[in-house]
This record gives structure tokens, C-alpha cells and sequence, in this order.
């Protein structure tokens, strides 16, 4: 019997090591933490923070505590306070009026829209759960969808097609893809990738989406619109579409590396959310529905919601006439209404159309009653709730970091760097745009800040304007889609329904792979001036790269 017993009681002291390790390591992590704000705090009292790199202190120790920790709100709200620490140059008051008024009150104020979505897309899924439609989706996936290959690329193709909006991909996917996935036991954070990378990476290469409306408003030229200057970028935005070819031939080989793999193996093991963090068990909800339900009471509800926002963003740019704030007529212009529009009007406006509809269809229906219906508002809310939460705490630490200028560091740099390189510009910019986006959680600011550079550096005639305009959008796409403070990697955890860390722990080795890659086709685009042949060393890049990563995990688990 003694035998037996050795094997737990190993176990058990392997389990307490990593856990004093682990304890010792966030100390560790909060001492120079501390350290590094007292410092910033005694070097900055009298020449104020603002437009140093004293201004990216927040957002980058917010964003090591969270990956170190796996705890973000305590790691976002830190951020937050040493923001206003250094923007109110250590006054008590002062900091207090920044992190109330300047953060989290501008932060709710900025994203009430998507706030309301979040929470009528959680009553919709509510709605949907409880009628049966996931569950008779579930089933005829099961038979339709045999394989954990088809299940991932069932995933990616429908992330392909929802290119409209970043936001509305990331709730959408997950909530019509996780009957699946579940069923073919990949973990929810292998959906959580699936559905972010086919999010912002995707809509940056869609002529008609919301990001190409906003990279056109970038743009300042009298040679090329907005427009024309994004389409011709397309086939050089090879962190976006190198994303594409990683998931496909990821998928083909059947293979995870990294901290995906440890989550998959749980996953194979019934466990799909593989953590032990509260958050991810919080996101369980509760899947009884109507034994009547049909896959028609999903995929129905579903295009209700995509027609209804894609009429709502069309509104609100215009695109029926006079837009939503009594000014620019777009009447019949489909492209100029979608570059008029906003997103954190027109989504709440679609949802809302939608939600009402979906309502009267399933009473209809017999497959909720009026009371049952009623119930699953309150449901979707707290549903929504821990993502709702993230999003303020992100997106004040954002303001905050807007407060101290870290754009404006970030600019003088670029304007510097551009005086003494040429041809390793676009690869210059393309690592300048990820830190920025990865710092700051955005890509529209991103892009905003570094369009109207790299118009000015490279002349019109320039075949490397469309290189250097690819890898600032580019740069953009991959520092969002890294970042634990970006809205599209936290709409992601939510439509997944896992751990908002975990995620982005387990979808970093993927990102930075295609991120280097992408640095390396940068390198060589301006020298070839070629995008098919550059490309086409992208993508050979990209598949021998996953086929020496498959033989090296396969050695190490020999």
C-alpha cells in the first residue's frame, strides 16, 4: 500500500512548491512594481510625467501583474491608480478626482453603446439557451461535424464571414460556436483565439467594416483616399493575413504549443475551461432549455441580429438619409455611410431592433412563456457583468494613459527614427505600432496617431507608402490582439465564456509567432516591392515554422 501512496503525496508537495513559488514571484513582481512608481513618482513631481515614457509606466505594469498574477482587475485598477498618480504628480486629491472623473466616469460615459450591447447580447443568448436552440445546434452539430478539425474550422470560417465589426464578431462567434466546440472538447480558451483572431485581424482586410471606415478617417492625402489607400495596403498587412494561413495549417496538423497545450490536454479531459481561477468558473451558465427548441430557433435569432446591426450601423452613418446626428447625408452611399458611422451607437441601436424581435418569435413559438422571457433579462446582465467590468477598468486605464501623452512620446520617437531609416522603415513601424497598441489596448488610436506619420515620411509616388501604411495597420491589429487591456481581447474571454488571463497567456506564443513572421516579411517587402512574392514567403515562413514547433513538441513529449 505504500506504493500507492507515494504517487499523491508527491503531488501534493509539487502542488504546495509551485504555489510558494508563485506567491514569492508576485511579491517579487509588486516589490519592483512599487519600486518602479515611487521612482517615476520622485523623477516626475516637478516636470509632470506627460510625454515621456514615464507615460507607459501604467499600462505596463498593469499588464505584467495580470499575465504574473491571472487576477486583472486588481492588476487594471492598480494601472489606473499609478496613471493618476503621475498625472496628478503624487496630490492625494488630485489623484482621486483622476481616477473617479478622468477615468472611471469618462470610461462609462465613452462606452455606454457597447455596454448596452454586451448586455442585450447576453439576454439574447439567455434567450436562445433557454429555448433549446443552442442545445438542438449542439445536436445536429454532433452529427454533422464529426471532428475536432471541422469544429475548428467551422469556427474560423463563420469568424471569417461576421466581418463587419470586431465587437459583434467576438459575441456572435462565441455564442454560436461553443455548443460545438464543447462537443468536440476544445477548451474555451483554443475558442477564445479562434474567435479573437478572426476578429480585428480579419476586419482589418475588409474593404466594407467599420475598421476600414476608421483607418480611412486617418488618412490626410491629396493623392489617395482613404479608402483606395486602405485597399491597396491589404496584401501587405501580413500580420492579418499570415493569422489566417497560422490557423488554418495549426488546425490541419493537429497540434498546440505553449500554454494552449496544457489546456487542450484538460479539455480531451472533460475539464474545458482548464482553471482554478473563480472568474472562469463564474462564466458557467445555466444550459436547460426546451426539448422543443430547433437549430432554426439559433441560426434565426443569429441573422435577426447580424441584418438588424448592419442596418443599425448604416443608419446611424447615414446611409438612409440624414445620420443620427442631424448632419452628413449619405443617402445610398453604402461605403461613405459605413465610414460615417459609429459602432457604439449603431450596435445598441441593431440589438435593441433585434432583441424585441427575437422576443415575440420564441413566445410565438411556445418555447419560453412571458415570464421565462423576463427571467433571462436579469440572466444576460450578470452574464455580461465580469466582461462590463474589465472594459471600464481597461478602457479608464486608456484614458489615463491618454492624459500623460503616451502618444505624443511614441510620435516624437517615429518622427526621430524617420531622419535616419529607409528601407527598415516599415519594419520599424510595424514593432513601434505593436508596443503602442499592446501598451494602450487600441488600434484605432494606434493607427490614428501613426497614419498621418508615415503619410508625411514616405512621399505619394513611394511604392513603400502602401508597405509603411500596411505595417502600422498591421502593428496595430497584432499589439491589440496581445493586449489584456484591449476591448476586442476582452469581448473575446466573453463570447468564449473562460478566464479573460488565461486567454491571453495561452494566445500570446501564437500572436507573437505570426507577430515575427510578420517582422520579417517587413524586412524583406521594401527590398522585393513584390506583395505576391512577399507573401508567398510569408506564408512559407509561417508553415515551416509550425511544422519545426510540431517536431520540437513532439521530442519534448517522447
Amino acid at each position: 500500500m505504500a506504493k500507492p501512496m507515494a504517487k499523491p503525496m508527491a503531488t501534493q508537495s509539487q502542488t504546495h512548491f509551485r504555489s510558494r513559488r508563485r506567491t514569492v514571484v508576485m511579491a517579487v513582481a509588486l516589490a519592483l512594481a512599487l519600486a518602479a512608481v515611487v521612482t517615476a513618482a520622485i523623477l516626475t513631481h516637478d516636470t509632470g510625467a506627460e510625454n515621456t515614457a514615464w507615460a507607459l509606466l501604467a499600462p505596463v505594469i498593469a499588464i505584467a501583474l495580470a499575465l504574473i498574477t491571472k487576477e486583472v482587475y486588481s492588476s487594471l485598477f492598480l494601472g489606473l491608480v499609478i496613471g493618476a498618480l503621475l498625472y496628478a504628480r503624487s496630490s492625494f486629491t488630485g489623484t482621486l478626482d483622476a481616477i473617479i472623473n478622468d477615468g472611471l466616469v469618462a470610461s462609462i460615459t465613452d462606452s455606454a453603446g457597447i455596454f448596452a450591447f454586451l448586455v442585450m447580447l447576453g439576454i439574447i443568448v439567455c434567450l436562445v439557451n433557454r429555448s433549446g436552440g443552442s442545445q438542438a445546434f449542439g445536436r445536429w452539430a454532433q452529427t454533422h461535424i464529426k471532428t475536432r478539425l471541422g469544429a475548428v474550422l467551422a469556427t474560423f470560417v463563420l469568424g471569417v464571414l461576421i466581418f463587419i465589426d470586431d465587437y459583434f464578431n467576438c459575441l456572435t462567434v462565441g455564442s454560436v460556436m461553443y455548443p460545438v466546440t464543447d462537443g468536440h472538447k476544445i477548451s474555451r480558451v483554443k475558442l477564445a483565439y479562434l474567435i479573437d483572431a478572426t476578429a480585428a485581424p480579419i476586419c482589418m482586410i475588409a474593404p466594407i467594416s467599420s475598421w476600414a471606415a476608421a483607418v480611412s478617417g486617418c488618412v490626410e492625402s491629396d493623392t489617395y483616399s482613404g479608402l483606395e489607400l486602405f485597399v491597396r495596403a491589404i496584401p501587405y498587412n501580413f500580420y492579418s493575413l499570415l493569422t489566417i494561413v497560422f490557423i488554418i495549417t495549426l488546425a490541419v496538423l493537429g497540434f498546440d504549443y505553449g500554454k494552449m497545450s496544457s489546456f487542450e490536454i484538460k479539455a480531451r479531459g472533460g475539464d474545458l475551461s482548464g482553471s482554478d481561477t473563480p472568474e472562469a468558473s463564474g462564466n458557467a451558465e445555466d444550459t436547460t432549455g426546451s426539448s422543443r427548441g430547433r437549430v432554426i430557433d439559433l441560426l434565426l435569432p443569429i441573422a435577426v441580429l447580424v441584418v438588424t446591426c448592419v442596418l443599425g450601423l448604416l443608419y446611424v452613418g447615414g446611409f438612409f438619409g440624414t445620420d443620427a446626428w442631424g448632419g452628413t447625408d449619405f443617402k445610398g452611399d453604402f461605403v461613405g455611410a459605413f465610414g460615417n458611422t459609429d459602432a457604439y451607437i449603431g450596435l445598441p441601436w441593431g440589438g435593441l431592433v433585434a432583441l424585441i424581435l427575437i422576443f415575440i418569435y420564441l413566445i410565438a413559438r411556445r418555447l419560453v412563456t412571458f415570464r421565462e422571457a423576463m427571467a433571462c433579462i436579469p440572466k444576460g446582465f450578470v452574464a455580461m457583468v465580469p466582461a462590463i467590468l474589465i472594459l471600464t477598468l481597461a478602457t479608464s486605464l486608456k484614458n489615463m494613459t491618454g492624459l500623460l501623452g503616451a502618444d505624443q512620446f511614441v510620435k516624437g520617437i517615429m518622427e526621430g527614427a524617420a531622419e535616419q531609416l529607409d528601407l527598415f522603415l516599415p519594419a520599424i513601424i510595424f514593432v513601434v505600432a505593436c508596443g503602442l497598441a499592446f501598451a494602450t489596448g487600441t488600434s484605432w488610436g494606434t493607427f490614428g496617431i501613426l497614419i498621418p506619420i508615415v503619410t508625411n515620411i514616405f512621399p505619394s509616388d513611394s511604392p513603400v507608402l502602401f508597405i509603411g501604411i500596411s505595417a502600422c495597420l498591421a502593428g496595430a491589429v497584432c499589439g491589440d490582439h496581445c493586449s489584456p487591456i484591449s476591448d476586442t481581447t476582452i469581448m473575446a474571454s466573453a463570447g468564449a465564456k473562460c478566464n479573460h488571463v488565461d486567454h491571453v497567456a495561452t494566445q500570446l506564443p501564437y500572436a507573437l509567432t505570426v507577430a515575427a513572421i510578420s517582422f520579417v516579411c517587413f524586412l524583406i517587402a521594401p527590398l522585393i516591392n513584390n506583395w505576391v512574392i512577399s507573401l508567398l514567403i510569408g506564408v512559407a515562413l509561417t508553415v515551416g515554422t509550425l511544422l519545426v514547433i510540431k517536431q520540437i513538441v513532439r521530442k519534448k513529449s517522447a
